[in-house]
């Protein structure tokens, strides 16, 4: 469960009242330090290596969003207060609040624990929410990439006629930080895994994205997992639509392969759905 990771800590930061004082500057250079600890060049023998590499990412993006990080540093605070209460209570205390809660309960006198408890279910739920809706504003970042590769199919040909598999398109993520990406360098970068039919490069001030279109499912399945780019800014890969079982079955799969098919969130489900339409049209219109 997410809200029960500490993401001050993931970073290698303080948590609690002192992490919540920290700024903007100081947790971008956190990740940066924790990002070439974590890089999965860096632990070639760590099977957690990938899954690690991408709970750094989600922590750094729920710290650096304002909305976020208020509601974490308001259900670290709700914890806390918990914790700090349960340790003093020895033996006598722990049997005076025992009486006097049920006394309390008797009198249907509201119970402090249970408001406690659903103050921190509430908190937690609005986190969850804050984090989907991140992954949403991705999403709509990704989706705004991919018409001019529609466009592009279109007017291009192919001459198949079968429209681009989804199968065979990466959504590819960074930070703009370091050494930026541009498109000849992701053909670059995924070509040792296999043919790139296109490259659509899309982003912000602050993120880049792109649309990476291998020649084969296989070439998109070994390039998850496998490319990572600059170590100083690490690029995020994941699969438009996970390969099947029946399509992937000749090519090995491993454990961080499986685990990056399994990152891509509920709220990339709305981009996907549209990108399956865009390109559909674009299939038909080439027939």
């Amino acid at each position: 469960m997410e809200a029960e990771i500490d993401h001050y800590a993931v970073l290698g930061l303080p948590s609690g009242e002192e992490g919540a004082k920290l700024t903007d500057k100081e947790i971008n250079k956190a990740y940066r330090w924790k990002a070439l600890e974590l890089h999965p060049d860096k632990r070639p023998d760590d099977a957690n290596a990938a899954a690690n590499f991408q709970q750094l990412r989600t922590s750094y993006d729920i710290l650096r969003d304002d909305k976020a990080r208020k509601l974490f540093d308001d259900l670290l605070r709700v914890k806390r207060d918990r914790e700090l209460r349960n340790s003093q209570r020895d033996g006598k205390r722990r049997k005076m609040v025992s009486d006097l809660e049920r006394r309390e309960r008797d009198a249907n006198a509201p119970d402090p624990a249970a408001k406690e408890r659903e103050e921190e279910a509430r908190i937690a739920r609005q986190l969850k929410e804050e984090i989907a809706r991140i992954r949403a504003m991705h999403g709509k970042k990704e989706e705004a990439a991919v018409k001019p590769a529609a466009k592009k199919k279109e007017s291009g040909g192919g001459g198949g006629g079968g429209g681009v598999d989804q199968e065979k398109v990466l959504k590819v993520s960074w930070e703009k930080v370091g050494e930026d990406y541009a498109a000849d360098k992701l053909r670059e970068l995924f070509s040792k895994f296999g043919a790139v039919e296109d490259v659509v490069i899309k982003g912000s001030k602050k993120k880049g994205s792109a649309l990476v279109v291998m020649a084969t499912k296989e070439g998109a399945v070994s390039a998850t997992g496998s490319v990572i780019g600059h170590l100083a800014n690490p690029l995020l890969v994941l699969p438009l639509k996970p390969a099947t079982v029946a399509d992937s079955s000749s090519v090995p799969k491993s454990a961080e392969t499986t685990r990056m098919s399994n990152l891509v969130g509920a709220g990339y489900q709305a981009f996907e759905d549209s990108v399956l339409k865009k390109l559909q049209k674009a299939a038909e219109k080439q027939r």
